[in-house]
């Protein structure tokens, strides 16, 4: 909970203040029971004007216990609210900020989870805590003061059951933080198939797999309802066990209060004020076990909020004397890189290739081979095992995460679309001019059929382009890398639902239009990288063949066996 106290420091003066007020209604509060016994023991009876003060004076207390209280909740609640804000949004900005290798190791669903339920559970808690944290305490310890104060014997019964009761909230609430903990760990799987089933609804529909998908979401939701039961009725257990040693309590506040009336050791009045001061305090007790229960629940989620908070850097931009530039005129060099993502097995082995400015490269193989993790390499997604990536010579450990990512043009085959207009989907955020837009949909061979919507570039798309094909939403993205006018462009089997009249013509575009521009393809068929300079063939994480379209025709093996099985050896343009 420390890291709910770091984002609180800056309201302490705000939260004095609601604070204060919370107090000053609450002890008005107190005297309410006190004015009562009062008029009972020494107002009725005598002038009505007396009366009429006193019960105005409670009407008053009243009042202004509730103008407070209406006034300090407000307070707390805007508190609550801005910190809530506050939190969401560090944590939605470190989570873009994590490297691909620490979202693997929260994955999605959990940071997803974290940044909705996990907030809304510590906003819950800071909330409460301010509207009932402090009032709670004053009316138990008030009112056990002034009954003390009142009858020191009905009082000490009181006092006797309290310890019952703190004992037994301590040893149920110490199990709420794992309890919760494993709740959310639930609801992170939950979570998780809910977005793959989302995303995947019409493959589901498709292969009639609904009643497949419900059974995986059914064991998913089961395992959180047993686990939200086992936490409930652990810690539902809180608040009964109180409520019967209250009403013990009670009952022994009222039976010796009855022997203590009939051999004239109190008075009625008494009883009746202490009876009203025990609810009071019955009630704070109450409240006291709620803050404990939520405090349970607010812990473990605050705990995994400060997990993500908390996670240092391991990206970070390296000195140039820790790893020196290259003597090379290449634009881009791979020095022998050798990369693993957990450790154990190399998944690219040995990679070395020069590419100079303006190249073409072609990067193919099978399914696995390394393709893509070639590329979040040179993109710095991850950082290499073995052997270094250099850029104009600058290992890119040692530039800047600004200037590198400025460098690219990245549209991957399964990269993302937004509700919102084409053209603000190309433009994505950028100060990009109209006429760039265009220039950009115009090379990726996306123009004809985007000014065949009636709206033009401003056809509003669906989430994730659900309203356009697939192909109509690669050359979407297409537009999007090149709008930039990146200095590297990368398309990651990006045209692979192109047919190969569409395709043909943007790599004739990309090679009239990006001359200055390093283009590398990642893709599975021939046809979209027979064209380039030089192509890598990748097999299990090495390279197995290496050179243009006829010199791999004849020395590699596996790439004229690709060839052949897809275009028969022959290319059609």
């Amino acid at each position: 909970m420390k890291m709910v106290f770091k984002y609180l420091e800056k309201y302490y003066g705000r939260m004095t203040l609601g604070l204060s007020i919370k107090v000053a209604g609450t002890l008005v509060e107190l005297l309410l029971p006190y004015i009562l016994s009062h008029i009972l023991a020494d107002v009725i009876g005598k002038e009505m004007s007396d009366i009429v003060f006193w019960g105005v004076l409670m009407i008053v207390c009243s009042a202004t216990a509730c103008l407070c209280n209406i006034i300090a909740n407000r307070m707390a609640a805007r508190v609550s609210r801005n910190f809530a804000e506050t939190l969401r949004r560090d944590l939605f900005r470190k989570t873009l900020r994590l490297s691909a290798a620490q979202t693997d190791k929260f994955t999605i669903p959990s940071l997803e989870s974290r940044i909705t339920t996990d907030t809304y559970n510590v906003h819950h808690f800071v909330n409460m805590m301010q509207r009932m944290g402090v009032r709670a305490p004053i009316l138990l310890m008030g009112g056990i003061a002034i009954t003390l104060f009142m009858d020191a014997s009905l009082s000490l019964v009181m006092i006797a059951i309290l310890p019952l009761i703190f004992i037994t909230v301590y040893l149920i609430s110490r199990n709420g933080v794992p309890l919760y903990t494993k709740v959310q760990r639930s609801v992170d799987g939950m979570i998780r198939v809910v977005r793959e089933d989302a995303q995947g609804i019409r493959v589901i529909k498709a292969l009639s797999k609904t009643d497949y998908e419900h059974k995986r979401y059914d064991e998913v939701n089961r395992k959180l309802v047993k686990d939200e039961v086992r936490a409930g009725v652990i810690m539902g257990t809180v608040n009964p066990v109180m409520t019967m040693f209250m009403n013990v309590g009670s009952v022994a506040v009222i039976a010796l209060g009855a022997f203590r009336v009939s051999k004239g050791l109190s008075n009625p009045e008494t009883i009746i004020a202490f009876m009203q001061y025990f609810t009071q305090i019955s009630m704070a007790m109450m409240t006291v076990t709620r803050m404990f229960v939520m405090y349970t629940k607010s812990a473990a989620s605050a705990k995994r909020i400060a997990e993500v908070l908390g996670t240092q850097e391991d990206i970070t931009v390296k000195e140039k004397s820790e790893y020196r530039n290259k003597d090379t005129k290449a634009h881009i060099c791979f020095d022998h890189v050798s990369f693993s993502y957990k450790g154990k097995r190399n998944n690219l082995e040995d990679i070395h290739f020069e590419l100079q400015k303006g190249g073409r490269l072609g990067i193919i193989g099978a399914t696995g081979s390394g393709k893509s993790t070639l590329i979040k390499l040179l993109m710095r997604f991850y950082d290499v095992g073995q052997g270094g990536i250099y850029i104009n010579g600058e290992d890119i450990r040692t530039i800047e995460k600004e200037r590198l990512y400025a460098m690219f043009g990245s549209a991957q085959q399964y990269d993302f679309l937004y509700s919102e207009s084409i053209e603000e989907n190309i433009r994505f955020g950028r100060e990009i001019s109209h006429e760039a837009v265009e220039e950009a949909a115009r090379i990726a061979q996306a123009h004809e059929f985007i000014t065949a919507f009636a709206e033009g570039y401003e056809h509003k798309l669906t989430p994730h382009g659900t309203n356009i094909s697939g192909g109509q939403k690669q050359r979407i993205l297409i537009s999007r890398a090149l709008a930039g006018k990146p200095e590297i462009l990368i398309l990651d089997d990006s045209s692979s639902a192109l047919d190969y009249k569409t395709d043909a013509a943007l790599r004739k575009a990309l090679g009239e239009h990006l001359k200055d521009t390093t283009v590398i393809t990642v893709a599975q068929r021939v046809s979209s990288v027979k064209d380039c300079d030089f192509i890598l063939v990748l097999e299990e994480g090495r390279i197995i063949g290496m050179g243009t379209h006829e010199e791999l025709l004849d020395a590699c093996v596996e790439y004229r066996e690709i060839s052949e099985s897809q275009m028969g050896g022959a290319f059609v343009e």
